[in-house]
């Protein structure tokens, strides 16, 4: 099975915003970070991949399953690691796996206690007095306690400080030393996903603009600085959004190739941060809409 989630012409109307037949793929063993601007309709998907919203029309498979048949099934092989308490306050991590454990078949109670060690947790503490970071650390060992084969994050990073976030990083590619698992988080620090992300999902307005590998978008995209008058109505098609200055004009390519071909040595050509991507197809997409 190369796919663990198969979206298939989904659609889901708010009052809003809406989501109209969507197609999207999820390759197993992998990291994939998804991104878009705030309201594009992330925190959606999540919540359809997780049976928390159903949609209105089509079809979503997680490990090749339908929630309607097999939604326990599904659950048992998943971790979501929340941002957030969602625990009782007053519990300590240790009533928690208490909790927790009976609900899953696979729970290995020796794994939890090395993780809390690890992640450097204290077992007695109430949760109200974790740290974000902290938290967050505890949703992954529980989640990674269970044997969860996809992990599922929304902004795990989000509003924690820099070095917390680098090892929670490193932490994420440890996990992926088993080949079964897949992680799947949305982030707006795309920083982050430079780092270690194999693929990327670009949503807009509840559409996908791309769902690519991360290495070819570092060989394909490109921004172009160059004079203005190297620009007509042909060169213009090798751009996918232009921005003119008095100075000159600084452009995004995907098509490095026909760009080297076209223009030589008259252009300057570096390569596009995913933020710059992000920012420069957005933009043009907004643009044809």
């Amino acid at each position: 099975m190369e796919n663990v989630i198969e979206f298939r012409g989904i659609s889901k109307k708010f009052k809003e915003f809406s989501i109209e037949n969507l197609d999207l793929q999820i390759k197993r063993g992998y990291i994939t970070g998804f991104i878009g601007a705030n309201g594009a309709g992330k925190s959606t998907i999540i919540k359809l991949m997780m049976n928390l919203l159903q949609a209105d029309k089509g079809e979503v498979k997680v490990f090749g399953m339908d929630y309607f048949s097999h939604a326990k099934e599904i659950k048992e092989r998943i971790g979501f690691v929340y941002d957030r308490n969602v625990f009782y306050e007053a519990l300590s991590l240790k009533d928690i796996s208490r909790i927790v454990a009976p609900a899953y078949k696979c729970w290995n109670n020796k794994q939890f206690k090395a993780y809390v060690d690890k992640f450097e947790l204290p077992l007695n503490k109430p949760i109200k007095k974790f740290s974000k970071g902290m938290q967050m650390k505890a949703s992954l060992a529980i989640a990674l306690s269970h044997d969860a084969e996809l992990i599922i994050m929304d902004e795990p990073t989000a509003g924690l400080d820099p070095a917390f976030r680098r090892e929670l990083l490193d932490i994420f590619q440890e996990v992926m030393v088993d080949e079964r698992r897949t992680i799947f988080f949305s982030t707006h620090i795309t920083s982050d996903l430079d780092r270690i992300a194999d693929y990327i999902v670009l949503i807009e307005k509840g559409e996908v603009l791309f769902n690519k590998p991360i290495y070819e978008l570092k060989e394909r995209y490109a921004i172009v600085k160059g004079s203005t008058n190297l620009l007509d109505r042909d060169t213009e098609e090798s751009f996918i959004k232009i921005e003119r200055s008095s100075t000159g004009f600084q452009a995004l390519t995907n098509n490095v190739e026909e760009v080297k071909e076209l223009f030589g040595d008259h252009v300057v050509m570096e390569e596009a941060s995913l933020e710059e991507i992000m920012f420069y197809v957005k933009g043009a997409h907004s643009q044809h809409d």
